[in-house]
C-alpha cells in the first residue's frame, strides 16, 4: 500500500512538473507573441507616439535629431500627421536626464529614440522592463555602454533596444595631425572620465599615440567650467595641440577650449564635425546627419513592424572631413594642411568662406 502511495504520489509530481515546464514555455512564447504583435499594429494606429531624447544642445546633437526626423518623414513619420512627437533635452545635466528617461519610459510612448551616449543609456536603464521600444544613435561603443550589448555577438543584446554605434576614426585624426606637423611629439586631451564614450575613445588614443611615438598628455574635467583651466594647464605642459574627442561636455564647452588654445598659439583638432567651423584646424568623423537619418529609418522599419531582436548592432560611419585654413593663422609652430588632406575635405574653409565639395 504504502508503495503504491509513493508511486501515486511521485506520478502527480510529475505530471504538476511537466505542466508548470508548458505553461513557463508557452507564457514566454505569447509574450514574443505580443511584442511582436503590437509592434505590428503600430503603424496602423492613426496617430504613433514617439519621443527624442538628447542629452544636450549643441551643433552634433542636433544635427542627429535632425537626421532621425528627417528618415522618420522619408518612410511617411510626420509630426503633425500620423506623428506625436515629444523632444527632450537634458541640457547636460544627469538627474534631468534620469527624469526625462522615467517618464518616456512610462508608457506615453510607442518609440523612444536617443541621441548620445548618456541619453542611451539612461532610457536603457529606466526601461529594463522593455515598456517602450528603443533605438539608439550617436553612441560611441555601445558595447561597453553597460545596456547589455554583447562585443561579440551584435544580434545579442535586449530584445526591445536597437540602434547603431558610431566609434569615431581615431586613429585617422591622429595620422592626419602627423601630416599636418611632421615633428608632432605632443598632444592634449581634456575630458570627462565619467562619460564611457570618452573612456573609449582616450584607451583607444594611448594605444594609437604609442604606435605614433607621440606622447599623449590627459587632463580629466568633471564639469564645463573646469574645461578653460584644463586645456590652459596642457598647453603650459607642453602640448603642442589639443584634440577634442566625442566627449558631450567638453563639446558643450567647445568655445572654451579653442579660446585657450588660442591662447596657447596651438591648433584644434577633433572627431566630431563640425568644430573646424568654430575654430578647429580640422575634423575628421561621422556625418552625424546622415548617422541619425539611419537611425530615423530603423525606427521606421520597427514602427512597421519589425523585430527590434532582428537588428545586428553594427558601427556605421559615413566619413566627413572639414578643414579650416583660417585656424592655421597665428601659430606658434609650423602646422600646414597638405594637398592630400585638402583633396580629401569635403569641406574647405578659408578667407573667402566654406566650400563644399
Amino acid at each position: 500500500m504504502w508503495l503504491v502511495l509513493k508511486r501515486l504520489s511521485l506520478g502527480i509530481f510529475l505530471i504538476a512538473l511537466t505542466a508548470a515546464v508548458l505553461f513557463v514555455s508557452d507564457w514566454k512564447s505569447r509574450k514574443s507573441l505580443q511584442r511582436q504583435g503590437s509592434a505590428k499594429t503600430l503603424a496602423s494606429r492613426k496617430t504613433i507616439r514617439v519621443a527624442v531624447v538628447q542629452h544636450a544642445s549643441q551643433p552634433v546633437l542636433n544635427d542627429g535629431v535632425k537626421g532621425m526626423l528627417d528618415g522618420l518623414a522619408e518612410k511617411g513619420f510626420v509630426d503633425g500627421q500620423n506623428l506625436a512627437l515629444g523632444k527632450f533635452n537634458a541640457e547636460g545635466d544627469m538627474a534631468t536626464a534620469n527624469a526625462i528617461a522615467k517618464n518616456v519610459t512610462g508608457g506615453d510612448y510607442d518609440l523612444v529614440l536617443t541621441a548620445s551616449t548618456l541619453s542611451m543609456q539612461s532610457v536603457a536603464n529606466a526601461n529594463k522592463a522593455g515598456k517602450s521600444l528603443h533605438v539608439f544613435s550617436l553612441v560611441t561603443d555601445p558595447y561597453g555602454a553597460g545596456v547589455g550589448i554583447n562585443r561579440s555577438n551584435h544580434f545579442d543584446h535586449p530584445r526591445h533596444l536597437a540602434g547603431y554605434g558610431t566609434m569615431q576614426p581615431v586613429a585617422l585624426a591622429f595620422q592626419m595631425a602627423r601630416q599636418c606637423r611632421s615633428e608632432l611629439k605632443t598632444v592634449g586631451v581634456p575630458w570627462n572620465p565619467s562619460e564611457a564614450n570618452s573612456e573609449a575613445q582616450v584607451k583607444l588614443a594611448r594605444q594609437v599615440c604609442q604606435k605614433l611615438g607621440i606622447e599623449l598628455m590627459e587632463a580629466t574635467v568633471d564639469n564645463s567650467s573646469g574645461v578653460f583651466e584644463a586645456v590652459n594647464a596642457l598647453v603650459s605642459r607642453g602640448a603642442e595641440a589639443i584634440w577634442i574627442c566625442g566627449d558631450v561636455m567638453v563639446m558643450t564647452a567647445f568655445d572654451s577650449v579653442a579660446n585657450a588654445a588660442r591662447r596657447g598659439s596651438v591648433p584644434v583638432f577633433t572627431v566630431i564635425p563640425p568644430h573646424a567651423e568654430r575654430g578647429a584646424l580640422f575634423d575628421v568623423g561621422a556625418d552625424y546627419h546622415e548617422v541619425g537619418k539611419l537611425a530615423g529609418l530603423l525606427a521606421a522599419e520597427i514602427l512597421n513592424g519589425r523585430d527590434p531582436a532582428t537588428v545586428a548592432v553594427e558601427n556605421v560611419v559615413p566619413e566627413l572631413v572639414i578643414v579650416n585654413k583660417l585656424a592655421l593663422q597665428g601659430l606658434k609652430q609650423t602646422w600646414q594642411l597638405p594637398d592630400e588632406i585638402l583633396t580629401k575635405a569635403n569641406v574647405v574653409i578659408d578667407e573667402s568662406g566654406k566650400h563644399k565639395k
